[in-house]
């Protein structure tokens, strides 16, 4: 198997040192090139064919969005952005990823001694999982990007949050497995609970924008770092005709409203009488993700039970599968979105290997699928 060609694109020489280290640390990755700034790097892409770009998103002479749109626009690649940990980097970053940057990774520490493997470990996996993208999903990508921004004011979003290699705990570390509750007041009231990760925010942004103002109260677990919640919560805000906003402990649980999960605690749903609320969990991650959506499912599937409905989208990994067919096992309908349509067919992808699905779906398709199990 020939190996993934990789250039990095940043105007710091210590960075694109680093990122060539860890890189070329894996036997699968070889960077081939680096480049300092965007006109550098347009050269070296046509000189030397890379499978993947790394870029950075603040750069002199041209800013990395400028350049990733020229690149989408004329020679679609798959590229990992690297961004600072601030709510403008965060902002940047839903653009880029809008215009159709596969993930993100967060500026490299220059003390990074202590958690070298850690960085390393995940800008490899993202590489790799970007290097599987195909040219024709990065021009569809871009083409609803550029047939969006004639119709409409431009809305930006999109995002994975940071991993890293720590001890791979269950969902059973934060909530004991049980069975569905009957004993808890009756209600009606319906929730839909959805998780995504890698290409989650633009496939939320899509989900949303498709849904009405009287939808049942949604909960999102999307793997995002903690800066970055609460903006793509805001920006999120902006695109549905239902009310979104960062989940906070104890919160009160309402149709109509949306609640994402913050980026660096497990988002839960608890019963108070007959009332749903959020709990904040701040225990180890799951499957190596805080928030974890293996977490906020089986709280789904233990207190909502077959009032809820399970979607989860694209994204790397496996989180999320197990707790989908715990919501199966009590009733729930579940719905994973297909592999033609994810930016990463993997949490899907393992939910439909276990059978936790019972609808697999193109994006655009999943929107009224819930409503059909709503009314």
């Amino acid at each position: 198997m020939s190996k993934i060609k990789v250039l990095i694109v940043d105007d710091s020489a210590l960075v694109r040192q680093m990122l060539q280290e860890m890189l070329n640390g894996d036997p699968d990755i070889e960077v081939i090139g680096t480049a300092s700034d965007p006109y550098d790097a347009r050269e070296k892409v046509k000189l030397l064919h890379p499978d993947v770009l790394t870029l950075d998103i603040e750069m002199p002479k041209m800013d990395g969005v400028t350049f990733l749109k020229n690149l989408m626009r004329l020679h679609p690649l798959p590229v990992v952005m690297v961004s600072t940990l601030t709510e403008k980097g965060a902002d940047v970053t839903f653009e880029a990823l809008d215009l159709g940057a596969v993930d993100f990774v967060t500026k490299p520490k220059i003390d990074l001694a202590h958690t070298f493997e850690q960085y390393a470990d995940e800008i490899r996996r993202k590489v790799k999982s970007a290097s599987r993208v195909t040219r024709t999903s990065l021009e569809q990508h871009y083409a609803r990007y550029a047939a969006n921004q004639e119709h409409k004011p431009a809305v930006l979003a999109r995002t994975h949050a940071p991993t890293s290699v720590v001890e791979k705990y269950s969902a059973d570390a934060i909530l004991q497995k049980t069975s569905f509750n009957n004993k808890h007041f009756r209600t009606t009231d319906k929730i839909i609970a959805l998780g995504a990760s890698t290409g989650g925010t633009e496939a939320i942004k899509e989900v949303l924008m498709r849904l009405p103002a009287d939808t049942p109260a949604i909960v999102i677990t999307q793997h995002i770092p903690a800066a970055f919640s609460l903006p793509f919560a805001k920006r999120m805000d902006t695109v549905t005709e239902m009310s979104v906003c960062q989940a906070e402990d104890g919160q009160q649980i309402l149709p109509g409203h949306v609640y994402i999960a913050p980026g660096d605690k497990h988002l839960l749903v608890e019963r108070d009488g007959a009332r749903y609320v959020c709990r904040l969990n701040d225990g180890p991650p799951v499957n190596r993700h805080k928030p974890s959506v293996d977490v906020m499912f089986r709280s789904v599937a233990q207190n909502v039970g077959p009032n809820s409905i399970g979607v989860i989208l694209t994204g790397m990994g496996n989180d999320g599968a197990a707790g989908m067919k715990e919501l199966q096992a009590v009733g729930a309908p579940t719905i994973a979105q297909d592999q033609k349509t994810s930016v990463v067919w993997g949490m899907p992808g393992e939910a439909v290997k276990l059978g936790a699905a019972d609808s697999i779906l193109p994006l655009d398709q999943i929107p009224q699928k819930m409503l059909s199990h709503v009314k």
